[in-house]
């Protein structure tokens, strides 16, 4: 049994298959992924990292056992599926997922391979776990992957308590301790026992604070498109194969981007800070559907035409276009009167806050900073934003100030 003192839930103990996972290199590699990403260059005591998160997620999965009376082989299983279920993640976490899962059509918690070979593998056998069983727990199929992996896992209550205390913004602080108290399964399915409607909302809210004042925030989606523009380089310019760059850590793809010619500009550029600037930040009704639904592709494409006719380079152009706004917390389920309801069928705040993520929605055109001004027009025009009068670089109608220029630049 190890003891090993946490920032957030103080000391975590860890033993079974979980203790001997720990110094396998597959879990090591996560002291060198860092949590958030990019966020640090807006928020600079957010360091902490992948491997902090997995051990507060397997932390939380013990503790939801005990209160489930889940034991055995069956909690063994889940025991290592929650300290594994980070070790598909890609340098910078979600910063360049996308790329990799566009190559290799696997995204982080698809791990059947990684979990089966090697030392992993190894432990999982010698401790009489089935890699398979694992994984797929991982993925958060089967009734109890949804402790792993679901609208109430105990990821979600990791990582916001843990990314608030980082960051040192207060919105993602919740109730832990009553959210893995309270959990239980009914016909199959994970849920909030009775009374705890507000419970279950306060997870909801938290996701929403959170997201855009740290997850969203303009400069750590800047960084992050940045960082992301930069892969794609790589691996269309040099020998890097998707596979290899799944497997880096954030020092071997800052590395590998610095003595890359075609990518050495970028990296000192994130290395110093010196961010592309918003020469567009769109809301949700100023872009037309079809650039909302734009494939890969089709975004370089618009990319390319409006650095070509701003005069600058492909790469002095990004083009950020994010997911349409979701709010799956809403499908967690709670008991209400002896009926097992979803919480978006039964909480008023739902609507609000899916009301609060459409206006919080933006679509980013990003240039070096001197060419704001005259890339700006010509994004809208290309891009056939609807401004409506408003001014280029927030193009929401009827709004000039924005939220999200609180903090960071």
């Amino acid at each position: 049994m190890a003891t090993i003192k946490d920032s957030v839930h103080d000391h975590i103990e860890v033993g079974g298959v979980a203790a001997a996972l720990l110094d396998t290199e597959p879990v090591q590699r996560l002291r060198h992924i860092k949590q958030l990403g990019t966020v640090h260059l807006v928020y600079p005591s957010a360091n902490h990292t992948r491997f902090e998160h997995s051990l507060g997620v397997y932390h939380l999965a013990d503790r939801a056992l005990t209160h489930l009376g889940i034991e055995g082989t069956q909690a063994e299983r889940i025991r290592a599926a929650a300290l594994l279920h980070d070790v598909g993640h890609g340098p910078y976490s979600h910063n360049v997922e996308t790329v990799t899962q566009r190559h290799t059509g696997k995204y982080h918690d698809e791990v059947h391979e990684l979990l089966a070979a090697g030392e992993v593998g190894d432990v999982l056998r010698d401790h009489d776990l089935d890699p398979a069983r694992v994984a797929d727990l991982v993925a958060g199929e089967s009734q109890y992957g949804q402790l792993v992996s679901g609208e109430l896992d105990v990821d979600r209550m990791d990582y916001l308590v843990r990314d608030a205390h980082h960051t040192g913004v207060p919105y993602g602080t919740i109730d832990h301790e009553r959210l893995v108290r309270e959990l239980a399964f009914v016909d199959g399915e994970l849920v909030l026992r009775e009374g705890n409607v507000q419970t279950a909302e306060s997870l909801l809210l938290a996701r929403a604070l959170m997201n855009p004042t740290v997850y969203q925030h303009h400069v750590a989606r800047i960084s992050k498109a940045m960082l992301r523009q930069a892969a794609e380089r790589l691996l269309d310019r040099t020998e890097t194969t998707p596979a290899e760059l799944r497997r880096m850590d954030d020092h071997d793809l800052l590395v590998a981007l610095r003595t890359t010619p075609e990518t050495a500009a970028v990296a000192t550029r994130l290395r110093t800070r010196d961010l592309y600037k918003r020469a567009v930040w769109a809301e949700l009704d100023a872009v037309p559907e079809d650039v909302l639904d734009a494939d890969f592709d089709t975004l370089r494409d618009l990319e390319a035409r409006i650095a070509s006719r701003a005069d600058l380079s492909p790469e002095g152009v990004i083009l950020d276009v994010s997911d349409r706004p979701s709010m799956t917390e809403s499908t967690s389920r709670v008991m209400v009167g002896g009926e097992m309801r979803q919480l978006g069928k039964q909480s008023p705040l739902v609507s609000a806050l899916r009301t609060a993520g459409e206006q919080q929605w933006r679509l980013g055109v990003y240039v070096p900073d001197e060419s704001t001004d005259s890339v700006g027009q010509i994004a809208v025009d290309v891009l056939d934003l609807d401004v409506d009068g408003a001014p280029v670089t927030d193009v929401r109608p009827g709004v000039t100030a924005t939220l999200d220029e609180f903090t960071g630049s």
